[in-house]
């Protein structure tokens, strides 16, 4: 099988050295250049035609968001951002995965964490060899918010990885200030989800905030799960609140979509919605089969609107998914079934 053919740009030489050290360690990956900088590197993705490139946001001459506009309007390719886990990074990572990057991972910040980032770029560069690029060209046409919707009582439980970026900006555009209380597993760094939700809330007719333990869920309100220490799990206290649990990571992740799922399936039964969206591997696929044999209502993300068909992929195949909807008509479909309506 041929190798998956890598590009590192980064303005910094240890770095480049850094990443290029990790990923020509893995047999599946070879990397072929290393650029200083976006006009080295424009050069080079002409003469040697990699399969992904890996792409510093913070550069000399051109920023990694400029550049990565030019890749995409030009020469649309697999791209991982490499990002420092600041705020100012968060922010410029998540225009970048608007834009069309593949996913994101923060840069290593010291000695201890260099070997955990550089174990999840190879990761990342993998998974972002067999995905969809998808451009803003390609994104769903915006939507105004439902006006005519009427709350069920319904909760929504939302889960997504690589590419959920946009399925959930797509997704949530639709969602209008009545719309049901709805709880979001994206998988993402710790220092971005609140952005990601700030992100959101600009983007929603609907409030959308990072969860914290012990929120009270009601309408009109997202909540999104913290990255890094915990899961995210709904429970009965008073009414319908988050709760945030210490624990290993489920499914390979923390905070994992099969935990959230379960504590919904557990506490809600039939008076919920589940849905998987775009991401790599299983998580999720489990704790949608329980919604669904709980009497919930559950939508799959289909394999054309996907930048991964992994995650909606294996909820399809064990049964988990009562129906494939594209991302142009998934916040609809959602809606249509948490309708007092349907």
């Amino acid at each position: 099988m041929a190798k998956i053919r890598v590009l590192v740009v980064d303005d910094s030489a240890t770095m480049r050295s850094l990443i290029s050290a990790a990923l020509n360690r893995d047999p599946e990956i070879e990397v072929v250049g290393g650029a200083g900088d976006p006009f080295e590197a424009r050069g080079m993705i002409k003469t040697l035609n990699p399969d992904v490139v890996t792409l510093d946001i913070e550069m000399p001459n051109m920023n990694g968001i400029e550049f990565l506009e030019k890749i995409m309007r030009l020469r649309p390719m697999p791209v991982v951002m490499v990002s420092t886990l600041t705020q100012a990074g968060a922010e410029m990572t998540l225009r970048a995965l608007e834009l069309g990057a593949v996913d994101c991972v923060g840069k290593p910040a010291d000695a201890t964490g260099t070997q955990e980032a550089l174990a999840e770029i190879v990761t990342k560069v993998k998974t972002a060899a067999r995905a969809s690029v998808r451009t803003k060209a390609d994104a769903a046409p915006a939507r105004a918010p439902r006006k005519d919707y009427m709350p069920s009582g319904d909760l929504v439980a939302i889960g997504s990885s690589t590419g959920g970026v946009e399925a959930l900006l797509s997704i949530l555009q639709q969602f209008p200030e009545t719309c049901p209380p709805t709880v979001i597993t994206q998988h993402m760094p710790a220092t971005f989800t609140a952005s990601f939700a700030a992100r959101l809330d600009r983007s929603s007719g609907a409030k959308v905030t990072e969860a914290s333990d012990g929120a009270v869920l009601e309408p009109g309100k997202v909540y999104v799960a913290p990255g890094g220490a915990t899961h995210l799990e709904v429970v009965r206290s008073a009414g319908l609140r988050c709760r945030l649990v210490q624990g290993d990571p489920v499914s390979g992740h923390r905070p994992s979509v099969d935990v959230l799922f379960n504590s919904v399936a557990q506490t809600l039964g039939d008076k919920a919605v589940g849905v998987i969206l775009t991401g790599m591997g299983r998580d999720g696929a489990q704790g949608l089969l329980a919604m669904r044999k709980a009497g919930a209502r559950t939508l799959g993300q289909d394999e054309a609107s996907c930048v991964v068909y992994g995650m909606p992929r294996a909820a399809f195949e064990n049964g988990a998914v009562e129906k494939q909807v594209s991302l142009s008509s998934m916040g609809q479909s959602i809606l249509d079934l948490a309708s007092a309506r349907r």
